[in-house]
């Protein structure tokens, strides 16, 4: 099976205007998020799609593979796409890669590469176990409630399940609960189908492009993961990098 890692990469971030560029510890956020991306064996090319000259002028200088997509793209799936279809030798499936974690774990790679391997699987994330109750009430943490074989069953920004008769603080000592960890792998076919599918009432509910898919009958395999990497979303989340600093 063919797999290649896309980086989306876009420059207009609302939250941090410019984010791929930033520098953390001498290199750009876009460098460090390819080198550890191109570290995961598995991966048989990766690149950064991008819908800004800067950022391709900035990767073509460091020598990784880049292309140029549009600017009109809603969402780094619909960028994954375009840049898959560009690419001159087919892949069996795509490595969707945050472009905002530049400590990502290339063993976090190869989870989701050994994931969507499978057969019967068309799309693929990785969840890990909530272990900060803070995180459990944190709308900002996204949840996954899964079935006996791993596959989502619901996305939310809310706890699911609700335990009815105990307090919240009690609700972690009774069930596992899990937080998704944003990265997606998909089979070509299944990328190209669901690019097409308009947003769902659950997903304008929720904000997330995932229950678009879950509602139009698409299975979503989880594989749960240890490893987890800081995502910088704003300026004010670059001072709890230094920690992951010596690994480099």
């Amino acid at each position: 099976m063919r797999l290649v890692g896309i980086v989306p990469a876009r420059y207009g971030s609302t939250r941090f205007h410019g984010k791929p560029l930033i520098d953390i510890f001498g290199k750009s956020m876009v460098r460090r998020v390819y080198e550890r991306a191109s570290q995961a064996p598995e991966l048989d090319e990766v690149w950064v799609a991008t819908d800004d000259a800067r950022i391709y002028d900035h990767v073509k200088g460091f020598g990784g593979k880049v292309m140029m997509t549009l600017s009109t793209h809603t969402s780094g799936t619909e960028r994954c796409h375009e840049a898959a279809e560009l690419l001159s030798r087919e892949a069996d499936a795509i490595v969707n890669i945050q472009g905002d974690e530049p400590f990502i774990h290339p063993k976090q790679i190869s989870e989701l590469c050994a994931l969507i391997s499978r057969e019967e699987v068309s799309i693929a994330t990785l969840v890990k176990r909530i272990e900060d109750p803070a995180a459990l009430l944190n709308p900002n943490k996204v949840k996954v409630v899964l079935d006996s074989a791993n596959k989502a069953l619901y996305f939310s920004r809310s706890a699911i399940p609700y335990f009815r008769d105990h307090s919240e603080t009690e609700w972690m000592a009774r069930h596992d609960f899990y937080k998704h960890i944003g990265l997606y792998a998909y089979k070509m076919d299944t990328l190209r189908e669901i690019v097409h599918m308009e947003p769902s009432t659950l997903e304008r509910a929720e904000a997330l492009e995932q229950l678009r898919w879950l509602e139009r009958g698409k299975s979503i395999h989880c594989a749960v993961t240890r490893y987890e990497s800081p995502a910088v979303d704003t300026p004010a989340d670059l001072v709890g990098l230094e920690a992951f600093r010596g690994e480099d």
